[in-house]
C-alpha cells in the first residue's frame, strides 16, 4: 500500500512539473532551441508543445484545452484570452516577426511583389488570414500593394504559417512565408533576391508577437518560470538568431 501510495504522489510530482504550451506554427523552429536552453537551468521540467495556428489554439483553450501558455502570431488572441478571463495576467511582446516572399525555383525578384503579377506565376501560397495572423499580413500586403484583385484567384490558402511553408515548397509557385523560418536547416541553402526578398515592412503593421500566462498554469511554478524565461535576455538573443525583431 506504501508502494502504491508512493507512486501515485511521485506520478503527481512529475505531472506538475509539466509545462504544456500552446505554439504559433511560425515558432516551430525556435520554440525547440528555447526548449532546450530552458531546460539546461530547469533539468527535472518537462515543455510540451503543441504547434497550430493561433487561432485554432485560442479556439482549443476557450473549450477548456489545459495548456499553460499561448504563445500567439500576433497580439489580438492573448489580447481577448485575457479579457475574457482565461489568461492570469495581461500579455506580453516577446518578439516581431517580419513577412518574406518565397519560392524554390529560382527567380528575377528585382520587380518585389510585382512579381506576383506575372503569368507564369500561377498559385501563390498563404496562411489563412481568418485564424493565422501571417496570412493576415499577407493580404495587407498585397492590398498596400494594390495588386490583390489582379492576383487573388491564384491565392491557395493553408491553415497556418508553416503549412504555408509546405505549401510553397510542394505546390505554390511562390508564397508569403514568416522570415524564421528561412533558419531551418532545411531552408538555409535558399538566397536573397533569387529565392526570397523582404517584404517592405511599410506593406503591413507590425507583426508583433505576444503570449500570455492562462488560468490553468495558476498552481504551476515551472510554467510562470518558463513564461518569465521566454521575456528573458537569453531568450530575445535566441528569437534574434531565428530572424525575430526583439527590443
Amino acid at each position: 500500500m506504501r508502494l502504491l501510495l508512493f507512486f501515485i504522489f511521485s506520478t503527481l510530482l512529475i505531472n506538475a512539473q509539466t509545462v504544456s504550451v500552446a505554439v504559433a506554427a511560425n515558432l516551430s523552429y525556435v520554440i525547440k532551441t528555447l526548449q532546450k536552453a530552458y531546460l539546461k537551468h530547469h533539468p527535472k521540467s518537462k515543455i510540451e508543445i503543441i504547434l497550430g495556428s493561433t487561432g485554432k489554439l485560442t479556439a482549443l483553450i476557450k473549450n477548456g484545452a489545459p495548456y499553460d501558455i499561448l504563445m500567439g502570431a500576433d497580439m489580438a488572441y492573448p489580447n481577448t484570452l485575457y479579457k475574457d478571463g482565461f489568461a492570469l495576467k495581461k500579455p506580453s511582446i516577446y518578439a516581431r516577426g517580419s513577412l518574406i516572399l518565397f519560392t524554390k525555383k529560382e527567380r528575377d525578384l528585382s520587380v518585389g511583389v510585382k512579381k506576383l503579377t506575372d503569368p507564369e506565376i500561377k498559385k501563390i501560397a498563404i496562411a489563412n488570414p481568418q485564424i493565422a495572423p501571417y496570412g493576415k499580413a499577407s493580404i495587407e500586403a498585397l492590398k498596400n500593394a494594390d495588386i490583390l484583385k489582379s492576383i487573388k484567384s491564384k491565392l491557395i490558402y493553408a491553415q497556418s504559417a508553416s503549412q504555408a511553408v509546405t505549401y510553397t515548397l510542394k505546390v505554390a509557385d511562390i508564397g508569403f512565408i514568416p522570415k524564421s523560418t528561412l533558419y531551418a536547416p532545411m531552408m538555409q541553402h535558399f538566397q536573397e533576391g533569387k529565392n526570397w526578398i523582404n517584404i517592405p515592412s511599410k506593406l503591413y503593421k507590425p507583426i508583433e508577437q505576444g503570449m500570455t500566462l492562462l488560468k490553468h498554469a495558476k498552481e504551476n511554478k515551472d510554467a510562470q518560470e518558463f513564461y518569465n524565461f521566454l521575456l528573458s535576455q537569453e531568450a530575445k538573443k535566441i528569437f534574434k538568431e531565428f530572424g525575430y525583431i526583439v527590443e
